[in-house]
């Protein structure tokens, strides 16, 4: 697959078949992410992957444990129309393809309540990094997320990234085993095979015009 293919087919997959994900395709994605970029050779990202049993006790413990304020907000953009309006967007496509109407507040928070057993999706990456790492780092780590999520496509796999998850970081480290005052727990990443006949994930994403968002200069 070319790099280009991986971009492009990569999506939010919100609906997985139920093959599971083989222990040698994870460690050669994981092995190969290593060399994601990293200022001053940092290297911040720090991961635990569950399956099977590990993932399942988890998913019961986040269905009887209510959320908390995450540590960190996403959701500070959505603040100005024009971040607004993107998120209306990708929002109206998801809700519009699994039939619930804008109205429909029960049916849109059991939706997101998805997010708790990560969409049965058969494995699950939950990314974190020790607090003294600032803004740069948190950059790396991204990077280093979407170099898994490109290398996963190679393999035919799909993924959902989970910011969703933050709101369980106390659960999600006591499980784990992280240490609370050390350890800052990012995002979940939802690991499987795409169903590919789920409306979810098939709704049309929009991007932003290539020219409202770089400009070139220094060409005539």
């Amino acid at each position: 697959m070319k790099v280009s293919e991986a971009v492009t087919t990569r999506r939010s997959v919100r609906a997985f078949t139920d093959q599971q994900v083989e222990l040698g395709t994870l460690r050669r994605v994981m092995d190969t992410a290593r060399w994601a970029p990293s200022g001053c050779n940092y290297q911040p990202w720090e991961a635990t992957i569950l399956t099977g049993k590990p993932l399942k006790d988890l998913q019961e413990k986040l269905a009887v444990s209510p959320p908390q304020a995450a540590e960190y907000d996403w959701t500070a953009p959505g603040g100005e129309d024009a971040y607004k309006q993107r998120l209306n967007a990708v929002s109206k496509g998801m809700f519009g393809a699994l039939g619930i109407a804008r109205d429909d507040g029960e049916g849109r928070m059991k939706a997101m309540m998805r997010n708790r057993d990560s969409f049965d999706a058969p494995a699950l990456l939950l990314c974190y990094f020790p607090r003294l790492m600032k803004e740069a780092q948190w950059s790396d780590t991204g990077m280093w997320l979407q170099t898994i999520a490109l290398l996963l496509r190679e393999e035919g796999l799909d993924c959902c990234f989970q910011e969703y998850m933050a709101l369980y970081a106390t659960v999600i480290r006591d499980h784990i085993g992280l240490d609370h005052e050390r350890t800052m727990f990012f995002c979940g990443m939802a690991i499987g095979y795409r169903d590919p006949d789920a409306s979810i994930n098939n709704f049309e994403r929009e991007r932003v015009p290539l020219d409202n968002q770089v400009q070139f200069l220094g060409w005539e």
